[in-house]
């Protein structure tokens, strides 16, 4: 493992706030172990082993009762990992893989029987090396005819650029971690706005409300990340997604423990109407249905 990368919380606190019943953590990994499942050569970090079984003991401690599995960068495109944990699980999990433009028709058919309902496109450039934009394209036509969609990951900054390339999508996009704003800047700053503009023009865009514990310039409790994702779950409760983002793969800062994160939950969604939505309804329409 990276010396400055710190692992998961070993111990985390039991969540006062309970969760509703069918909750799906939405965003959520595994590593290795690696002497079964090794890391990509070309990975630009080193984690620690945190496999299925880990993973689900913390699924059954927090009151969750289903995952979706995001292939992580230090795996690069061995998704066997992600697969294998998937297949472990039964119906309680589902995942999104990561593909490159060889990718089959007979590959894409086995991953959909595993579970896996989507790919990843990263754009942030200090995790991947740049792909163009025409070889995601390609990988989108292939996906769409399984009904899979695609999940993005960008940096703020990045997202104007990307605008053109999202519109043409032509699956259903999930965006991860609301586009990763710079949140000393406020909610009403226009970077965070093109992003909340970019959803209101286009309904096939979702977005994930998920990693405080990335955005916080303060830490814990991340007080000023709440009015983000607060924003974000009260414009389109159909089209958010939560989850604890566990092992949370190269933070350097601190580690946040994965009890206080459903802690954080009721503060971005306060009604238990949003809850429902941002924890059930909507993980289990695009991943269940």
């Amino acid at each position: 493992m990276d010396a400055d990368w710190i692992p998961f919380h070993p111990n985390p606190k039991k969540p006062d706030f309970v969760l509703p019943k069918g909750a799906v953590d939405a965003h959520c990994h595994v590593f290795g172990p690696a002497a079964e499942f090794p890391f990509a050569p070309e990975r630009k970090y080193t984690p620690c082993d945190a496999g299925k079984d880990k993973l689900y003991a913390l699924r059954d401690f927090l009151g969750f009762e289903r995952n979706v599995i995001v292939q992580a960068t230090c795996h690069g495109r061995d998704n066997r990992a992600m697969v294998d944990a998937c297949r472990a699980a039964g119906d309680k999990a589902r995942g999104i893989a990561s593909v490159g433009p060889d990718i089959t028709e007979a590959e894409i058919r086995d991953m959909d029987a595993a579970g896996v309902r989507g790919v990843r496109f990263n754009f942030v450039k200090r995790l991947v090396d740049a792909t163009p934009k025409e070889v995601f394209l390609g990988i989108a036509d292939k996906i769409k005819e399984f009904g899979w969609h695609i999940v993005v990951y960008f940096e703020a900054q990045d997202l104007e650029e990307l605008v053109p390339f999202l519109q043409q999508l032509p699956t259903i996009v999930v965006v991860d971690h609301m586009g990763r704003p710079d949140v000393t800047k406020g909610v009403d700053h226009p970077d965070f706005q093109r992003f909340a503009d970019l959803m209101a023009d286009n309904e096939n865009i979702w977005s994930k409300v998920t990693c405080p514990e990335r955005l916080t310039a303060v830490g814990p409790p991340y007080d000023d990340v709440v009015a983000y994702a607060a924003h974000i779950v009260e414009r389109f409760p159909d089209r958010v997604l939560w989850g604890t983002d566990w092992p949370h793969p190269n933070m350097k800062s601190h580690m946040p423990d994965d009890g206080a994160l459903v802690d954080y939950i009721p503060r971005i969604a306060p009604t238990a109407e949003q809850q429902q939505s941002l924890l059930v309804d909507n993980p289990m329409r695009l991943y269940w249905a």
